[in-house]
């Protein structure tokens, strides 16, 4: 702030100057009452105030863009969720129905056979009863072989009723799964309905907020400029560069976390391996004195010959490189650098988060949903030091996988590309250049 209390100590030595109100006397140098010193020192002060309340209401303008931007993001995989469960029930629906469909086929079917059972059998008991009293031409024994048959059918009849009797309930279970399996694909059409409009109205709100933020940047910033007495070209480079280096400092305020907290993951691990390997030492020591006979005298132990220190442990190796799998998956990426983010996009020219990653790792021969959650159900979850390129890194509302929405892809050494929000288009970052992930797997 000294450059405008300067410039302001100096305005008011002009004005002096000018007016000669401080010494009658010409010929001696004019000095600045203690009024006009308190003034212009109070007008610095007024600036420099008004340049902390501008800068307070441009980061304010940021977080609020942000903010829209989150909000939009949310609404979008809420709608890509939406979308994945109609698709699952509209599956669910058509293998119902086809169950169904197979089910009342065989209903059919017995049914015709059953008929057919039933008038054989009512024939065959006709011609039975005329011949009750009478013997035929093949005598008794023929009357037992007919009597016989007769049996057969009707045992044969009996089965295949409790066959239908089961069958026909079994295809009254299929409908009734089907029913509702459709009923299911309705709710989730209209949930798919109301999850668009919602991303529609959560868009248009982002955009309509970036356009009001933007607006009220150019208007903080020229107020900056006024403010600082500098020109507003050099006000917004300054602001510009002033947030990157936040953006940065995030950043690395993040990593520093992420990298805290690995190392005490790992000193726990190492603990736990560590006393895992001092009891399984206790078992066995413990094991070898009971077997040691209680009467024998305990001989001294023989001294071992020295031996020399043994060769240290090899350095862990490297990572694997990304496979060909993934160096395909993330080629694909690199190649849609700079096409548009938009919601619920796919493709070929426009994407959003999950859409992404989906093209990517769908070109490298793997099926990815379009959907942030379910592709981290459908992946294995790994740990940040695992990570290699072509892993899939994830960020959650609320610390849980449901809550999760947004993916990117890693690509190494930190960074990750993905389609971030409305107005940014798919871009390489830094992988802490907002929050922290939560979530790592492998595709």
């Amino acid at each position: 702030m000294l450059p405008a209390a300067f410039t302001a100590l100096t305005l008011g030595i002009s004005v002096l100057a000018a007016g000669g109100t401080a010494l009658a006397d010409p010929s001696r140098p004019a000095y600045p009452s203690r009024h006009q010193v308190d003034r212009a020192r109070a007008a610095a002060a007024a600036k420099a105030r008004d340049v902390s309340v501008i800068s307070a209401q441009l980061a304010m303008a940021d977080q609020r863009l942000e903010q829209a931007a989150l909000l939009a993001e949310q609404a979008s995989e809420a709608y890509n969720g939406a979308m994945w469960r109609l698709h699952q029930a509209r599956v669910a629906y058509r293998a119902a129905r086809a169950d169904a469909v197979r089910a009342r086929r065989h209903v059919a079917a017995q049914r015709d056979r059953i008929g057919a059972l039933v008038a054989q059998s009512y024939q065959d008991g006709g011609e039975l009863n005329a011949m009750h009293a009478v013997l035929g031409s093949d005598g008794p024994e023929g009357v037992l072989d007919q009597y016989a048959a007769f049996q057969g059918a009707s045992s044969s009849l009996q089965a295949d009723y409790q066959r239908f009797t089961a069958t026909d309930s079994l295809a009254r279970v299929f409908e009734a799964t089907a029913e509702r399996a459709k009923a299911a694909e309705a709710r989730s059409a209209q949930a798919a309905r109301d999850a668009r409009q919602r991303a529609e109205g959560a868009a248009a709100a982002a955009q309509s907020e970036a356009s009001s933020i933007a607006s009220q940047k150019s208007r903080l910033t020229a107020e900056l400029a006024r403010a600082q007495n500098i020109s507003v070209s050099l006000a917004r480079s300054r602001q510009a560069a002033l947030t990157r280096i936040a953006q940065e400092r995030a950043a690395a305020r993040a990593r520093r976390e992420a990298a805290e907290a690995r190392a005490r993951a790992e000193a726990a691990a190492a603990a736990k391996a560590a006393a895992a390997r001092q009891r399984a030492a206790a078992r066995q020591q413990a094991g070898s004195s009971a077997a040691t006979p209680a009467r024998r005298a305990p001989q001294p132990a023989p001294q071992p010959a020295p031996q020399p220190a043994p060769a240290p442990a090899p350095a862990p190796a490297p990572a694997p490189p990304a496979g060909g799998g993934a160096a395909q998956a993330i080629a694909f990426a690199k190649a849609q650098l700079g096409e548009p983010y938009q919601w619920g996009a796919s493709g070929p020219s426009s994407w959003d988060c999950s859409g992404l990653t989906m093209g990517a790792w769908a070109s490298a021969g793997r099926y990815l949903p379009h959907y942030s959650v379910a592709q981290y159900e459908s992946t294995t979850p790994i740990s940040v030091s695992q990570l290699r390129p072509g892993d899939l890194v994830f960020w959650s509302s609320n610390g849980a996988p449901s809550g999760i929405h947004h993916v990117a892809m890693y690509i190494g050494n930190g960074l990750i590309i993905h389609a971030p929000r409305t107005g940014r288009p798919v871009e390489i970052d830094s992988m802490y250049y907002w929050i922290p992930p939560n979530f790592f797997t492998r595709v």
